[in-house]
């Protein structure tokens, strides 16, 4: 027993010189990867064994054939662990990145979906209070005279639609981000969306003296679903008109290139804050102070283009922004038809 226990002392005595520095080194490591501090804890444990083996091999006096024997196995079995150690570190690496942006996926969603609450709730108790209030004063006869009571009715049927359009946009946006959208993606003219969309657009363009130009030549064939290409072309036609002033103009161009589609929608919009820029397309976002002053909006959810974003990348394509002399360009590419 006094052996084993003279042994043991010597295996404990020689594995602290080595776990010691090299606890020390890992807390010095800290902030390093995942795969430092895996292999990091092998070399130490592996060194900590040999440290062991060597202080018990030279009091038991072993041969040194021997004991250069058992320092090769050693050596051999932490190599071996060292390779395995690096293998499995880089999958934990590449677990704990994902879990890591997954998080930042999931903590950015929530934030999301509290600012649209917070929108949506501001967007539904405006035009609900007007709208109760004006029906009150019709139900209680306060507001008799039939031109005053045409307007009332006018105004309450602008808001009953505008409510029936945030609906209608929270509905299309949450198909989007629950994967339920259905696309049945084929050949697509470009041109004809567009020239659909532009007729669709013009009585509002015209209502506020800004004209839409499309081009009339140069439009590819995109694979898209066209009644999602067709939203998401109205969608940014009607972002142009609500921000560009009035005498203004809002032009939409496409073409091919690269193997595929495109198309852009230029504004007058007087242009984004560049610090707003990589938020346009976010879910409530709507950025007034970004745009030109005292330019005013259709009071929408701020919605559409978190919408075309959605509905562009379940095309497989891409959607980006960008400043230009006056005001701002949107364009969209596709996959080719």
């Amino acid at each position: 027993m006094r052996d084993v226990a003279v042994m043991l002392g010597m295996a404990f005595g020689g594995a602290l010189l080595v776990s010691v520095p090299g606890a020390l080194l890992l807390r010095a490591l800290r902030r390093r990867s995942i795969l430092v501090h895996v292999g990091g804890i092998v070399v130490i444990a592996v060194l900590s064994v040999l440290a062991g083996v060597v202080a018990v091999a030279q009091g038991m006096f072993i041969s040194p054939h021997d004991r250069n024997t058992l320092m090769v196995v050693v050596g051999l079995s932490g190599a071996v662990s060292l390779a395995i150690a690096i293998l499995l570190g880089r999958r934990l690496a590449t677990d704990a990145m994902w879990a890591h942006e997954a998080r930042e996926r999931e903590r950015a969603a929530e934030a999301s979906r509290r600012e649209l609450v917070a929108w949506v709730s501001h967007d539904l108790r405006t035009p609900l209070a007007g709208l109760r209030a004006m029906a009150e004063a019709l139900e209680e006869g306060v507001v008799t005279d039939p031109e005053t009571v045409a307007d009332y009715l006018r105004r309450m049927r602008g808001e009953t639609d505008r409510m029936a359009r945030l609906a209608d946009d929270l509905f299309e946006l949450s198909r989007i981000n629950a994967g339920a959208l259905h696309l049945a993606p084929g050949p697509v003219p470009l041109g004809d969306v567009v020239s659909d969309a532009v007729a669709a657009a013009a009585p509002v363009a015209a209502a506020r003296g800004i004209t839409v130009r499309a081009a009339e030549s140069g439009w590819p064939t995109v694979r898209a679903s066209e009644p999602e290409l067709g939203r998401i072309v109205g969608n940014l036609l009607r972002n142009a008109i609500q921000y560009t002033p009035g005498d203004g103009t809002v032009t939409v161009t496409g073409g091919r290139d690269n193997g595929t589609g495109w198309f852009a929608v230029t504004d007058a919009c007087g242009g984004i804050a560049e610090s707003d820029v990589p938020r346009v397309f976010d879910v409530a976002f709507r950025g007034e102070t970004a745009r030109t002053p005292g330019v005013a909006g259709d009071g929408g959810g701020g919605l559409g283009l978190a919408i075309v974003r959605g509905l562009v990348e379940a095309h497989g394509g891409r959607v980006v922004v960008a400043n230009i002399t006056g005001g701002c360009r949107f364009e969209v590419r596709l996959p080719a038809g």
